[in-house]
């Protein structure tokens, strides 16, 4: 069974057992996330889709981790007149294990 979940402004298509990555939550490791807006779920035999989101579908996850994605450089510069800037940036990120998928 698959659904199709939105957290952080994203859409993304999770099972039971994915471990997938968002935008970071407030929640500490091993903690328990209910995301109540899911958009569709499509099992073996049954399919539901919301408009826009499906009524009383939920997936839970558990929190594994909470990070900092790579560093990111990013520069600046203008040619021939000194202007040099140079910056960098790590996204904070929630790592996920997704646990049920109910409707």
């Amino acid at each position: 069974m698959t659904a199709i979940i939105v957290t952080g402004g994203k859409q993304y298509r999770v099972a039971e057992g994915d471990v997938i990555y968002v935008e970071k939550l407030a929640n500490e490791a091993d903690e328990t996330v209910v995301f109540d807006q899911v958009l569709a779920v499509i099992g073996d035999e049954t399919q539901a889709i919301g408009k826009p989101v499906v009524e009383g579908a939920k997936v839970t996850a558990k929190v594994v981790k909470n990070g900092k994605a790579k560093k990111v450089i990013v520069y600046k510069m203008h040619p021939k007149k000194g202007y040099r800037r140079k910056q960098g940036h790590r996204q904070p990120y929630t790592k996920l294990q997704i646990e049920t998928i109910s409707l």
